[in-house]
């Protein structure tokens, strides 16, 4: 591509952040995201008349799959299904991926027009795909996609080969959500040994380190889930075991749970703990006093969340049931996933979407960036490498993506909405199905060229299979949409309101990871770790009020010091308060469904 490129404007926190984690080798922040969306855009070559088969997979051994859909044939091909060996896969990959990039220098022309698209997408922040695609696209790793969930089998060897491939994950930059209700308890007899079982949460602490000598593809920390069912007799010191300090500190937690469960509890009904070895009642317990347990466990560590385990199943978070059964998410909770299921996640920075009136988001503007996000998370399936072939086959096979939303609370706040109100919900309510609308209409468009998910048969938009839904569609991909909790790409954005959440604070200070390493050895983070946050929209209006009469540094002061929120500070309109509600001054109520739209406390600094 020979155009020139305008330099991108980024705030200091934003360089700081794509320079930690994203710029390595690149020699600009321009250049580095023209080197995401050109590797993105190779994918076009697989769909091009022009380009044989034989020319994309000249000297690379790949096997190759037909199905057929509405009376067409359609092919996917697998580059890694042939290899045990991990050095004799990466070196065809590489032959696969030198063949795309040759192909696209033969055929500027095949690309040109996507790779543009992408560039402008990414260069104004209208959207991110996930950390991983950041980091790694065009690049030796190549590995794309953020969310991994990997089965625990109960014995030693499928225990420790689930270790080995969560490793492989953490290291090409990937988190891993794994289910541990296969293992038998603690103290169950293990016949080979003639010994007894340590139980799950001992095996998972195996898990635990492991992911702590493994940076994630060098810039991230691994990140897990661990879930257990209620059913499973450890689950009490499952729910528990975070009480205790430095224990489990690369996982998340949560409870599967169920309709079953919840009304027990809230009959105040016993429920079996069921050995999943034996699958016989070990013990009865009573399941109100287990949710209280979980809530005070909550409180106490913000763990154990939960799944409801049953509903994710019956609901079109599995699309693809005739594959078997979801058991567990990504680390944040946000992706279920079946066993070697992966998802390559993006968000669309809506706060780019308002008007510039600021009445109403700009609905044409944000299709035309919905139907680009789908077709880049789409294009990311074909060139992602994946660290193990079973990840391949079930991403190619299902083709499930991800694509969702951040800077919802910086768009309310230049729409003059109140998080907390009744107007925002409603204005979320229609977002959310507009987006949803056109991702679907982006993928139905896709399919037409390029072949529905290759696991279409029987899924719930089978009309003709036994798990139809009653939607009849012909998607590209098997799903589409996710609110991921955008942290790292949120603060790349320039946005303080990540994914769908309030905003945390409006005045702070914030440190990465190495800056939080410092801090709990009792050592000063380091400049480049320490980041000083300012809302820049409210950054906007304290200028054009003059500061509300304080001087700037005395009323970022305050605010620092007043739980990092305006509430309460009378210099403040009232109105202009509503219009940054952090997350200290919000309900529980507020988080969940329409709330006031008012200032709690008003009149009292805090």
């Amino acid at each position: 591509m020979k155009q020139e490129f305008a330099k991108i404007e980024l705030t200091e926190n934003q360089l700081k952040v794509i320079k930690d984690k994203y710029l390595k080798e690149s020699p600009s922040v321009e250049a580095w995201i023209h080197g995401v969306a050109r590797n993105i855009a190779l994918s076009e070559i697989f769909h091009h008349p022009k380009i044989s088969e034989s020319e994309i997979f000249k000297d690379v051994n790949y096997v190759k799959k037909t199905y057929r859909n509405r009376n067409k044939d359609h092919n996917y091909f697998l580059i890694h299904d042939k290899f045990v060996d991990h050095n004799e896969k990466e070196e065809n990959f590489k032959k696969y991926m030198g063949n795309l990039n040759e192909l696209a220098n033969k055929y500027p022309e095949i690309i040109e027009e996507v790779e543009m698209k992408f560039y402008n997408m990414l260069a104004n922040f209208e959207f991110l795909p996930n950390s991983p695609t950041l980091m790694n696209a065009g690049r030796d790793l190549q590995q794309l996609s953020g969310c991994y969930v990997l089965p625990v089998g109960d014995s030693i060897e499928e225990i420790y080969e689930s270790v080995k491939n969560m490793a492989l994950v953490h290291k090409s930059g990937g988190g891993t959500g794994f289910s541990f209700s296969r293992l038998r308890p603690s103290n169950d007899i293990v016949k080979k040994t003639s010994g007894i079982s340590s139980g799950p949460i001992s095996f998972m602490t195996v898990f635990d380190k492991s992911t702590e000598v493994v940076k994630q593809g060098g810039t991230r920390r691994g990140a897990n889930m661990g879930i257990l069912h209620y059913t499973h007799p450890n689950i009490r010191d499952f729910i528990h075991m975070k009480k205790t300090q430095g224990v489990m500190e690369n996982f998340n937690i949560s409870v599967a749970i169920d309709d079953k469960f919840m009304k027990a509890a809230e009959n105040d009904e016993k429920i079996d703990l069921i050995n999943p070895r034996t699958k016989k009642v070990v013990e009865k317990i009573n399941a109100k006093e287990l949710w209280q347990e979980m809530i005070q466990g909550a409180w106490e560590t913000g763990d154990p969340g939960f799944v409801v385990i049953d509903r994710i199943n019956n609901s079109s978070s599995n699309p693809t049931p005739a594959l078997g059964e979801i058991e567990s998410t990504n680390p944040c909770g946000e992706q279920p996933l079946l066993p070697y299921e992966p998802c390559n996640l993006g968000s669309i920075n809506v706060s780019k979407f308002v008007k510039k009136d600021k009445t109403d988001l700009d609905y044409e503007k944000l299709k035309k960036c919905v139907w680009n996000s789908t077709h880049f998370l789409d294009n990311v399936i074909d060139v992602n490498n994946y660290p193990l072939a079973q990840i391949e086959r079930m991403a190619k096979a299902n083709r499930r993506i991800g694509l969702g939303i951040m800077g919802w609370a910086e768009a309310l706040a230049l729409m003059n909405i109140p998080y907390n109100s009744e107007e925002a919900l409603k204005k979320a309510e229609e977002m959310m199905k507009f987006i949803n609308e056109n991702t679907l209409a982006a993928s139905e468009k896709l399919a037409e060229t390029r072949g529905v998910f290759p696991n279409f048969q029987n899924s719930i938009f089978d009309k003709e299979g036994e798990h139809f839904k009653g939607k009849e569609s012909y998607p590209r991909n098997s799903a589409r949409t996710t609110i991921a909790p955008t942290g790292t790409i949120g603060i790349t954005a320039g946005l303080q309101g990540a994914g769908i959440e309030p905003f945390f604070a409006i005045v702070y200070i914030r440190y990465n990871a190495a800056g939080i390493d410092a801090l709990k050895k009792g050592e000063k983070p380091k400049e480049k770790d320490t980041f000083y946050e300012i809302n820049p929209v409210f950054e906007d209006i304290a200028k054009k009020f003059y500061y509300f009469g304080l001087k700037k540094q005395e009323l970022y002061d305050r605010i620092n010091n007043n739980h990092k929120t305006l509430v309460g500070i009378n210099e403040i309109p009232e109105d202009i308060q509503r219009r940054f509600l952090t997350a200290h001054d919000l309900t529980p109520f507020d988080h969940t469904g329409p709330g006031t739209g008012q200032v709690p406390g008003q009149g009292t600094e805090r």
